[in-house]
């Protein structure tokens, strides 16, 4: 039995992860939960899945849960989630915490030997270089959830010191495929949040609006797979059914497919390198049904997100940092209804604008980075 620490436990792809526990009992146990906020979805879970350990943001809603479950371990903060990543009793971390808050965590789960299923891109692509180096270090394994990388990952088995000529990665377009720029200037939170083919969180959205998270994936896929950026093909594909491929030197394609369902990579990570029956509400792909697969290019002259992403990527140090944390503070002051959806990417790269870099971080310089990136977008946000 594999028995699994998830840190976001009540978030989209924490719930899903408890899903799949639940109808695989016999190979899967939840022995660690955390949560920021959603107190009362957290206490739901620990009664269903009786974990041994779990941990809060605030110092006074795991009190609260320690009074409720007084022979349960409660832990809080961002100690807190080291703890749970790192714990003895766990085989393996599911990180589906939002932003850059899980980079520490995963390091202390690399550091501790536990396995790890990723769902948390912000720390590759703020310390990439760093994860990757304490990975290689560790021995451990670093299984990628999201539905393209865990695709990329899935074509790259079996295929031995073949050398891949380029990864091709696939993007829905978003709710504003063929938008022009100043369509994009009438869209409301609304609309951003209607995406055609996923259910996911709501930074997820806004980023898959913004085409930010095809710009985040190719700077994680370049560090998973130890690929230069020129490697890397992002295609538009509406019908989210390819998930992504890798093209081989003799021509060939491998791609992996299937319905958008984010139980499908998150099962593979958990049972890799075994692959887990389907769960009741699980589709299989009917081909015929869907009828036609249709790709394109991405329109990049109206969504700068991902040449935006390339170049941070290309000059390397915390510039990548940078965009990562504006990008956050963008999305939420979006979601809060402070900007409009156009000002993202232009507020993005005018904080990258002052940018001064340290070329090589550790995760001092990396925390640090991020935090003066954070000052200087709040400071443009509140700019009348």
């Amino acid at each position: 039995m594999k028995r699994i620490s998830i840190l976001g436990s009540t978030g989209s792809i924490g719930a899903q992860g408890l899903e799949l526990i639940e109808h695989n009992p016999e190979q899967l146990k939840a022995v660690a939960l955390s949560c920021s906020r959603r107190t009362d979805l957290l206490r739901e879970q620990i009664v269903a899945f009786a974990p041994e350990a779990v941990s809060l943001a605030r110092e006074e809603d795991a009190k609260a849960i320690q009074a409720e479950f007084p022979r349960l371990d409660v832990y809080w903060g961002e100690e807190g989630l080291n703890t749970l990543a790192s714990m003895e009793d766990a085989d393996m971390v599911l990180n589906s915490l939002m932003g850059m808050r899980g980079l520490a965590p995963t390091l202390a789960a690399i550091d501790a030997g536990k396995d790890i299923a990723f769902a948390n891109k912000e720390t590759l692509v703020a310390g990439g270089q760093l994860v990757m180096n304490r990975v290689r270090e560790k021995g451990v394994n670093l299984l990628p959830v999201d539905s393209e990388h865990s695709a990329i990952f899935q074509c790259l088995q079996g295929s031995g010191d073949n050398p891949v000529r380029r990864i091709l990665l696939t993007a829905s377009g978003g709710p504003f495929r063929g938008f022009t720029a100043e369509q994009l200037r009438a869209v409301t939170l609304a609309d951003a949040l209607r995406h055609p083919n996923w259910t996911m969180g709501a930074k997820i959205t806004i980023d898959s609006a913004t085409m930010m998270n095809k710009g985040l994936e190719i700077i994680e896929a370049r560090w998973l797979f130890d690929v230069p950026l020129e490697k890397i093909k992002v295609i538009v594909h509406p019908q989210s059914v390819l998930h992504s491929a890798v093209e081989y030197e003799d021509g060939s394609v491998v791609g992996q497919m299937g319905n958008p369902d984010m139980k499908v990579p998150i099962a593979y990570a958990f049972s890799w390198p075994e692959r887990l029956p389907m769960t009741g509400d699980m589709r299989l792909l009917d081909l015929i049904g869907f009828g036609t697969l249709t790709f394109e290019e991405p329109d990049d002259e109206v969504f700068r997100t991902m040449n935006i992403a390339r170049e941070a990527c290309r000059r390397g140090g915390t510039w990548p940092v940078c965009m990562n944390a504006a990008n956050e503070l963008l999305v939420d002051a979006f979601l809060h209804e402070k900007i409009e959806f156009w000002r993202i990417q232009e507020l993005l790269e005018e904080v990258l604008e002052g940018h001064r870099p340290v070329e090589s971080p550790d995760l001092e310089d990396i925390l640090e980075a991020d935090r003066t990136a954070r000052e200087e977008t709040a400071s443009l946000i509140d700019k009348p």
